[in-house]
């Protein structure tokens, strides 16, 4: 396989079926750890009339549009060489993807983590009677008994000196 090089951004082509596979999250993944550890991975064109068509890395290459980078550290190759290399999965280009998917992969089930965690405290803390909120009292200061049908509701409001 060819050497990794600098590619200008602006000459490389996203066919549209490729583009619309695009997911924000990974890019913002992806972005993140290119500022952590730099590009681990170049991406793979192809020549076409003047210009370079992406055949693998579009969430890298929008990673970098989205810190600003006007180059991308690229291969040039063809569709066999795509092909070629998606069916190698003992090579260290492929290692080095896999540990990279799966130090990203880890990172977002954390950040879903926190949030789950997040919005269960949040809904522990509005069912809480504790959560700081005060529970209305009837006149004779016990709290209020539970009631199971609006006919009691009504009677205990009544006995309680509550507006209904």
């Amino acid at each position: 396989m060819p050497d990794p090089e600098s590619l200008a951004i602006d000459q490389i082509y996203v066919p549209v079926k490729k583009r619309k596979t695009l997911r924000p999250e990974l890019v913002q993944e992806i972005a993140a750890s290119i500022l952590e550890v730099g590009q681990q991975m170049p991406i793979l064109v192809r020549p076409d009339d003047g210009r370079l068509v992406l055949l693998e890395g579009l969430h890298r290459l929008e990673a970098c549009k989205a810190l600003g980078e006007t180059t991308i550290l690229g291969v040039r190759g063809s569709a066999e060489t795509a092909h070629h290399k998606a069916l190698l999965s003992d090579g260290a280009e492929a290692e080095a993807e896999r540990d990279k998917m799966a130090r990203l992969k880890k990172l977002r089930l954390e950040k879903e983590a926190s949030a789950t965690a997040a919005k269960e405290t949040a809904s522990a803390e509005l069912r809480s009677p504790r959560s700081g909120t005060s529970i209305r009292r009837g006149s004779s200061g016990d709290p209020p008994s539970k009631t199971r049908t609006l006919s009691e509701w009504l009677t205990q409001q009544k006995r309680d000196g509550g507006r209904y």
